[in-house]
């Protein structure tokens, strides 16, 4: 054997050994993962419906993981910018993101040029969370009883009654645009960073009405200072028995569900992915979880990350038919 070959021989060796170490280094990374704490993006500001989900997932997740979740608000544009933050993040499963649909479904459509982020390339899903119907919340000294009422009110006063929304796109902008289309009727929409900021302007008299999730609504509607005037799932719900549906009230197949889930950046490991996946649907299957998320009037849904991918896409072609309907954009 030449001295020459034995040499390149040698060298392959060794390459092969390095690659093969660093394939293992590699492994023994994802392995250890997690092995610092996490960062959870929610969104929307403290005290929302989903910064309440997402640390009521935080702590038993935290202790399962054996690292600390830290969550970490960011606010503004319905959800988006907090979504575009965790979707430019590393993809090394210390970030992950706990958002609601109108970011994943419906602000692509709406914001064609301008959203800065691909929900389906840009962010990988790990599970849904939960789901709840929104429902039709006004002051309680409102004249309107019930949503037929209010659109009545809303028609001897065109253009003169104000609504409150998380921002323009989301579910509470939508369900109201869907009314406001079926029933021929004009309001104003003043939008807020949160469903807190929503009631307090609905309690105030700043505003006449708003679609939102029930947990943000509920505690003031039992004290008597708002009133609920519709849901808009089909059929009635378990969680909010004895409060009729807009269907029922006429308006037909009228329906808007607020999900909750929870995604990683494109790229996270696979293994990562699978870990975080079982780890929270089984922090979501505990009843101290479930008892917190009943509280805020949501349904525990957790899912695999392949029937959250096909819930986006069924959402999005379902909700692009209503935008492109009433021709909203907001680029």
């Amino acid at each position: 054997m030449s001295r020459s070959l034995s040499t390149r021989r040698l060298r392959a060796s060794l390459l092969g050994l390095a690659a093969a170490g660093l394939l293992a280094a590699s492994a023994a990374a994802q392995a250890a993962w997690p092995d610092r704490p996490i960062q959870m993006v929610v969104p929307f500001p403290a005290g929302s419906s989903p910064d309440i989900l997402a640390r009521a997932i935080a702590e038993p997740l935290s202790a399962d993981l054996g690292q600390p979740i830290v969550v970490d608000n960011k606010p503004g544009a319905g959800g988006n910018i907090g979504t575009r933050f965790a979707s430019k993040a590393k993809p090394d499963g210390y970030t992950i993101l706990l958002t609601i649909n109108g970011p994943m479904v419906t602000a692509p459509t709406l914001y064609k040029k301008t959203l800065g982020y691909d929900p389906l390339k840009d962010l990988a899903p790990i599970t849904l969370v939960g789901t709840s119907p929104n429902v039709l919340v006004v002051p309680a000294g409102s004249p309107a009883g019930n949503a037929q009422e209010f659109v009545a009110m809303a028609k001897s006063k065109p253009g003169e009654l104000n609504y409150g929304t998380v921002g323009p796109g989301s579910s509470s902008h939508l369900a109201m645009a869907m009314l406001e289309h079926q029933a021929g009727i004009k309001l104003q929409q003043i939008p807020y960073t949160g469903f807190p900021q929503i009631i307090t302007s609905i309690l105030a008299g700043d505003i006449q009405a708003g679609f939102m999730v029930p947990g943000i609504a509920m505690s003031q509607v039992k004290a008597g200072k708002a009133k609920i005037l519709g849901i808009t799932s089909l059929q009635p719900s378990d969680v909010l028995p004895g409060l009729p549906t807009m269907a029922e009230q006429g308006f037909k197949d009228f329906e808007s569900i607020s999900w909750d889930a929870i995604f990683v950046p494109a790229g996270t490991p696979d293994d990562i992915v699978r870990k975080l996946n079982a780890a929270i649907r089984k922090v979501i299957e505990r009843d101290e979880v479930k008892a917190k998320m009943a509280a805020l009037y949501f349904t525990p849904a957790a899912s695999t990350p392949e029937e959250l991918t096909a819930l986006v896409v069924n959402e999005k072609k379902r909700w692009d038919e209503v935008i492109n309907r009433l021709g909203l954009s907001l680029d």
